[in-house]
């Protein structure tokens, strides 16, 4: 499963904890991991994932989302994964929580 080893690399590349949902009590910074799309094609998968960037300002948000960036870019080092592209990165503040965060979106080719 990519999510599984993609939350693996995160954890082991950051200095802030990767989840897949919100938790009961998060931290001041932290990275929300989402598959929001899959397809395959000539037996080749490829998913596109949002990253959310947590933290408590939108400038530290921005150093985070800077961070994931280039940790996710770094991914096809692993023999799973045979191409990273970003897709989008913005500032995504939750305007329901008024949390500060960005969001990058990446195309990842993967087995």
């Amino acid at each position: 499963m990519i999510e599984l080893t993609i939350k693996k690399y995160l954890d082991e590349h950051l200095d802030v904890p990767s989840f897949f949902e919100h938790q009961k009590d998060e931290p001041a910074r932290f990275i929300i991991l989402e598959k929001t799309s899959g397809a395959k094609q000539n037996h080749l998968l490829s998913s596109t994932f949002a990253f959310k960037s947590y933290a408590e300002s939108l400038y530290e948000a921005a150093l985070l989302n800077d961070k994931v960036k280039q940790v996710i870019e770094q991914l096809d080092v692993l023999p799973q994964v045979s191409g990273v592209h970003l897709n989008a990165d913005y500032n995504f503040t939750d305007t329901a929580t008024k949390r500060y965060r960005y969001q990058a979106v990446f195309d990842i080719n993967h087995y």
